[in-house]
């Protein structure tokens, strides 16, 4: 067995939350991606040889990263994700290059999108190759500071058996490469091909995960900590609890909205931790499946509620959480944005919208493009 990594939690204060979101850069007139973030990242650059603070790279040239600050509500964190927005947005315009949400583009083809020209991009393309490459899907990841590192793998356990509920909100990846997969998120089957990607275990105490990251270290797995892509992870250098669940979203209402049920359920499950409430926890099987339900069927799944094996309709569950966290939400200062989430409800989710905007064009997929795109500079869904 390899020596386990030492890895120090962060000081960080309860219930600050912090927003990331992958948005794709697409052509003003064909409405297929751009390999162009370098010329983005140069225009907002705030000085020579300075990287901007919310404006980031990802994986591939067609993909900008904008994220918040540490924040202590989701609406600053919105209100930061708007400013980054607009940099990218008029620094894009002159390029003819439009911003679009979701968790994969319609019909790109994934084999002609370039590699940002890091190091660790690289080593990950030629370690997993064809998966690796196919990786042309979008997210948005929400963190949550943890006040105490013992309540981490605890709160992860127990976001575990509301997974569902936040995948199926999000889901907004139903085309890959010009077809109709048949999922509501397809993104959520890709990205867990990734070594390391995919669900937590369920950790019961640190030292598994420590030893679990220097096994891996050991065995060339990863060389760092934030090589461990799971849906749920600890991110020890923030101090946070990172969800990584939420396809890439259209708007950013949606953005907010789906970050205020995940802040809103973090800091509920951290108050029955205080009152000495024993936390819900699923079996892995019931977590594997619920993960399959929601992104096959999305707002339709019939999700596993308990360890018992009960089982609801996810927007029925999702409107019950919504009345139940409403005191959490005054207390967080995001009741806005947890009520948005009936937006999605009565809307429809965004894979639902992309669907019926082919259907309304005999499957055309470039009006898909086009609506995300209005979406995306509306700010909310159309």
């Amino acid at each position: 067995m390899a020596a386990p990594v030492a890895l120090p939690f962060a000081q960080s204060e309860r219930s600050t939350v912090g927003i990331e979101w992958e948005v794709a850069l697409v052509d003003a007139d064909s409405g297929d991606l751009r390999q162009a973030a370098q010329a983005i990242f140069e225009a907002v650059r705030p000085a020579e040889g300075a990287d901007h603070p919310h404006i980031t790279s990802e994986l591939l040239l067609n993909t900008v990263e904008v994220s918040s600050g540490k924040c202590s509500t989701v609406a600053e964190a919105g209100a930061d994700l708007q400013r980054a927005l607009d940099e990218v947005a008029a620094a894009a315009s002159p390029l003819r290059i439009e911003l679009m949400g979701a968790g994969t583009h319609p019909f790109a083809n994934w084999a002609t999108q370039r590699v940002t020209d890091k190091e660790r991009y690289a080593t990950l393309i030629d370690r997993t190759q064809w998966w690796g490459r196919q990786m042309l899907i979008y997210g948005v990841h929400v963190h949550v500071g943890i006040e105490d590192r013992d309540k981490v793998l605890p709160l992860s356990r127990a976001m575990l058996t509301v997974f569902p509920h936040i995948q199926s909100l999000s889901a907004s990846s139903p085309f890959w490469g010009g077809k109709d997969t048949g999922y509501a998120s397809n993104r959520a089957l890709l990205f867990q091909q990734l070594p390391t990607a995919g669900l937590p275990p369920q950790f019961e105490r640190w030292a598994q995960l420590e030893q679990y990251v220097g096994d891996m270290i050991h065995t060339g797995v990863i060389d760092r900590v934030d090589e461990v892509r799971w849906d749920i992870r600890p991110s020890p250098r923030f101090g946070t609890l990172e969800m990584r669940i939420a396809d890439g979203a259209a708007n950013l209402l949606e953005v907010t909205a789906i970050s205020a049920l995940t802040h809103c359920l973090v800091e509920h499950f951290s108050s029955m931790i205080d009152a000495g409430e024993p936390l819900p926890t699923m079996p892995p099987w019931f977590v594997q499946e619920n993960k399959w339900r929601s992104a096959r069927y999305g707002m339709d799944a019939i999700v596993i509620t308990n360890a018992a094996g009960d089982e609801e309709l996810v927007t029925d569950s999702v409107s019950r959480w919504i009345s139940e966290l409403a005191p959490v939400a005054q207390r967080l200062g995001c009741a806005a944005e947890l009520e948005q989430v009936r937006t999605i409800l009565r809307r429809g989710a965004s894979y639902q919208r992309q669907r019926a905007v082919a259907r309304r064009h005999a499957g055309e997929l470039e009006p898909v493009v086009r609506a995300l795109v209005a979406e995306l500079a509306a700010g909310r869904p159309l």
